[in-house]
């Protein structure tokens, strides 16, 4: 099968799959059956992708163009294919997460969340293959549009004002701030194809380059550099898949994918280096990782604490692509990869606890590991993961980028990085400790949660571990990303 068939496949099924799913809601058995069996298909196929890359190949699908230089273009290149990767082996565990949480907890309107989890997943395929910015614009939109319906799913009031948060926050940042940096970018470069290297070194002077860094940086809302995070708690309103959804699998790791593939394709690492505002953006993404793990630690609610926890760990994403050395754009790559399996796990064992006991604190769950063993054992892992503590694979992530930071000499970024693990170690293993060494808060008797939930979160745990033991193709596609030779 040719690149460019690969590439429309895995733009076209997830649109496929919201179509059939729409038609098939009224038969219950056919429509889960089609929301297990698309996302399989999306992984056969986005699974043929790393071949012809890592052979140097670089697959492509042209769609239109709208005027001289502006196209609808989709490339596969290494960084896109991880990205592409990871969303397409998470989509078939999420899909039989949510039809287990979604029955378990008697859910409402289950066909249309099936849809926009479906149309979200289009959307994120859409960004991980854009070959221009253009193209990356408007997946990133439709990702965002698509996902509001499912953070509104409740239809509570509390559900609503979450929604309106999360969907202004989004759209004010890539309408205000990432539009005009990619019209600017046309402007001054004449194109707006990801290149190598990337396309602006001698357009602009430093001042110039720096304001536009910074309409990029802060324009890419979903990476959650603050004062640009709230969108993310307000989010928690959405049931755990949604969580899940928005934490792993989708919208925040298009938000720090962007983030890289901005740095590596349109300023390119030559130009960035010196750069003062390269210094500024190097210094939020520190800001972001200690006070949002600061943060996590005084927070009682369990999904509270793992989103204070994912706005931390993706601003490890964004502060090693400004260490701007090739071990650290490595070591941001993989964490794209380790950060989407351990904390998926995470939100799976959250929705797995509410949907067995209905609890949703921190300070209830002394005991619970004794009852939900296998959910439990899973958080642990993912956990560790989030800590960095081998054998999970969130290690080796941060490995790469203590690497980076060693190899530019970058003390500021060695030392964010232990604190911050020592802040990660602060508000999990409290979790840990109280699950497995406290006796239980009450006598509530209860199992785990419905099998599909279960199989699930150990499948995301079982990869967290197994990264770390093979991490041969990941590692492979990270170091073929332009700017990471030594």
């Amino acid at each position: 099968m040719s690149g460019s068939t690969l590439i429309a496949l895995a733009l076209l099924l997830p649109f496929l799959g919201a179509l059939l799913i729409a038609l098939l809601g009224r038969a219950v058995a056919l429509r889960d059956g089609v929301v297990l069996l698309v996302p399989l298909v999306l992984l056969a196929v986005v699974a043929q992708l790393p071949g012809p890359v890592l052979a140097g190949e670089a697959p492509s699908l042209f769609l239109i163009e709208m005027m001289p230089g502006l196209s609808l273009r989709f490339e596969a290149e290494p960084l896109g294919v991880i990205f592409a990767c990871v969303a397409g082996l998470l989509w078939p565990i999420a899909s039989l997460y949510s039809i287990g949480y979604l029955r378990g907890n008697k859910e409402k309107h289950q066909t249309r969340f099936h849809v926009c989890f479906a149309l979200a997943i289009g959307g994120a395929m859409g960004v991980a293959l854009a070959g221009n910015l253009i193209t990356l614009f408007a997946a990133y939109e439709l990702l965002t549009l698509s996902t509001y319906p499912l953070v509104a799913h409740k239809g509570n009031d509390t559900a609503i004002r979450g929604a309106r948060t999360y969907l202004g926050i989004l759209l004010l940042t890539s309408v205000g701030f990432l539009l005009p940096a990619i019209l600017w970018t046309w402007v001054v470069a004449g194109t707006v194809e990801f290149t190598p290297g990337g396309i602006l070194a001698g357009k602009l002077d430093d001042g110039l380059m720096g304001i536009l860094l910074l309409l990029y940086v802060y324009g890419i809302g979903k990476a959650a550099l603050m004062p640009f995070h709230r969108w993310l708690p307000a989010a928690m309103v959405a049931p755990t898949p949604v969580s899940a959804l928005l934490h792993a699998v989708a919208v925040v790791k298009a938000g720090v994918f962007t983030m890289v593939k901005v740095v590596v394709y349109v300023f390119g690492t030559d130009v960035l280096t010196g750069l003062a505002a390269s210094d500024w953006v190097f210094a939020i993404a520190a800001a972001t990782i200690l006070i949002a793990s600061t943060i996590a630690l005084r927070q009682d609610n369990l999904k509270r604490r793992l989103a204070y926890s994912t706005i931390s760990q993706l601003s490890y994403v964004v502060m090693g692509a400004f260490i701007l050395a090739p071990l650290s754009l490595i070591g941001a790559a993989l964490h794209i990869v380790a950060h989407a399996f351990g904390k998926i796990t995470l939100f799976f064992a959250a929705g797995a606890i509410y949907t067995a006991s209905h609890k949703t604190e921190i300070s209830q769950l002394d005991g619970i590991g004794w009852k939900m063993p296998w959910t439990m054992a899973a958080f642990s892992i993912g956990a560790l993961s989030m800590i960095g503590i081998p054998p999970a694979a969130g290690f080796l992530s941060k490995w790469y980028l203590l690497l980076g930071a060693w190899q530019t000499e970058h003390l500021m970024a060695m030392l964010v990085i232990i604190i911050s693990t020592l802040l990660n170690t602060a508000y999990f293993a409290p979790i840990i400790y109280a699950a497995w060494f406290k006796p239980p808060v009450d006598d509530a008797q209860h199992g785990e949660a419905p099998v599909a939930i279960v199989i699930a979160l150990s499948l995301t745990a079982l990869l967290t571990l197994l990264l770390f033991f093979l991490p041969d193709l990941p590692l492979a596609l990270a170091q073929a990303i332009p700017g990471t030779a030594p």
